[in-house]
């Protein structure tokens, strides 16, 4: 279900966002969302090239699983 959200910026930044938009042929708050999610995205996931890395890092991969055992048995402790 769609939500409704205010947002308050600036009005540069909003000029920017629209000429965006219809540049984009969407409506504003379409393109604030798809921003919003590819931002998203950048920041959670990791791309291609960097998870080639992770996966040939064998020594990093049996880490990852000694600590995912121990995590699921509650062993060890949590680090901040």
């Amino acid at each position: 279900m769609s939500k409704t959200v205010t947002l308050r910026i600036a009005e540069d930044h909003y000029d920017r966002l629209k000429a965006y938009a219809r540049a984009e042929n969407r409506k504003l708050s379409n393109a604030l969302e798809t921003l919003a999610m590819r931002q998203l995205d950048e920041e959670l996931f990791v791309d291609a090239f960097e998870m080639e890395g992770i996966s040939a890092d064998k020594d990093l991969l049996n880490r990852l699983k000694t600590g995912h055992a121990q995590a699921r048995k509650s062993k060890g402790r949590f680090v901040e």
